[in-house]
């Protein structure tokens, strides 16, 4: 009995492919929708690396990545949401500075205080529909 692996080697590409097309068309982090979501997360008036995370009724997480000078973006469903703030790796000893994701080596961002990790820290964010701006202030 003869197998055809041809075709194996061929459907697992294809596979990857299409894959890849749906989670592309499934990014909610663009903040340019109807729905969009955008502000600066800061710590002393510095650009915090790490991510903001968005937290829905439903314990739907929504991560979003932090720029490299601070700000963020995402279309979100209008909503009460709890929001948490995380930094990248661990500080950078006796500075309170992590790198952050397309950092180049000698650039920092401040490192987000523990604190803030949790969904239960205290924040939120109603979001009411439409773009809106939501800064967050964090303190040490």
């Amino acid at each position: 009995m003869t197998t055809n692996r041809t075709g194996k080697f061929l459907a697992l590409p294809a596979l990857v492919f299409s894959s890849l097309l749906f989670l592309a068309g499934c990014d909610s982090s663009s903040g340019g929708g109807k729905n969009g979501v955008s502000g600066k997360v800061t710590l002393d008036g510095k650009a915090v690396a790490g991510s903001v995370i968005f937290v829905g009724s439903d314990g739907k997480e929504v991560p979003v990545l932090i720029k490299t000078d601070g700000t963020y973006s995402v279309d979100l469903p209008s909503g009460k949401y709890k929001v948490a703030v995380r930094s990248l790796g661990m500080p950078t000893i006796g500075t309170g500075k992590v790198p952050a994701a397309g950092m180049s080596a000698g650039e920092t961002g401040a490192f987000a205080p523990v604190k803030y990790n949790a969904v239960d820290n205290g924040m939120s964010f109603d979001h009411a529909g439409g773009k809106q701006t939501h800064n967050i202030e964090l303190k040490p």
